[in-house]
């Protein structure tokens, strides 16, 4: 039986294609040790407000902190964002046919003072994986000694966990090098992943919306097929 390992920095509040990467593998790697990202997806994410996109923004605190990896990352509480995130998904979601079913949800996410940005996404990522029923080892990237980037660090993940494939996203084919893989005699594959149309609160449809959109708007079986449906993995 051949082991797919995959990875990806952590998002805050994921959108649909995160899930379906980690529904596909045997083992998932949080990618904390690298470099964060300013104005990335890893403190902030989207959900589909009555007029458009709302952005749903994480404060955290880089000023002077330009090399710092992403676990290491603090939150700048020192912002009320909770509150103002809290309120958001509320009055966005309050008729949501499953918004009462995600209170207890959102309430331990709000509710609590987070100090590192990576304790809160890993929070959330768990939480969700496990209502979708994706049941694997997490592991983050930062409790080994990786050393280097992009494929290197790929394979290097690979063998350090005895994995014979990783599952890259789409948007990997920009940089991964297959030849490389098949040199330490391993595999890579991709997710194919095309956002599914489902029925949202507003239309017309807006994609890239956190998964809590989908799950606020359809049931946990809903959900999981919608989510494995969006794309077949393969080379």
């Amino acid at each position: 039986m051949k082991m797919i390992l995959a990875g990806d920095q952590p998002d805050y509040l994921p959108y649909i294609g995160f899930f379906h990467k980690m529904s596909n593998c045997d083992s998932y790697m949080i990618v904390d040790h690298v470099q964060y990202s300013k104005k990335s997806f890893q403190n902030r994410n989207q959900i589909r407000g009555k007029n458009g996109i709302i952005l749903l923004t994480v404060p955290v605190l880089t000023k002077e902190k330009f090399d710092q990896p992403i676990k290491d990352v603090l939150i700048n509480n020192q912002v009320d964002w909770q509150k103002k995130h809290s309120r958001s998904i509320t009055l966005t979601y309050q008729n949501a046919p499953y918004y009462d079913d995600f209170k207890d949800f959102f309430e331990s996410i709000y509710s609590k003072k987070w100090d590192k940005l990576i304790e809160l996404n890993v929070y959330i990522i768990k939480h969700i994986a496990n209502l979708l029923e994706i049941e694997l080892p997490i592991q983050k990237s930062s409790e080994f000694n990786f050393v280097n980037k992009k494929t290197e660090l790929l394979i290097e993940m690979c063998q350090k966990i005895n994995a014979d494939i990783y599952l890259s996203g789409e948007g990997g084919r920009a940089y991964v090098d297959d030849t490389k893989f098949q040199n330490n005699n391993l595999k890579n594959y991709f997710t194919n992943f095309k956002h599914p149309v489902y029925k949202q609160l507003i239309e017309p449809f807006i994609p890239n919306m956190s998964t809590v959109d989908l799950l606020l708007n359809h049931d946990l079986k809903t959900s999981k097929k919608i989510i494995e449906d969006s794309g077949i993995i393969g080379e």
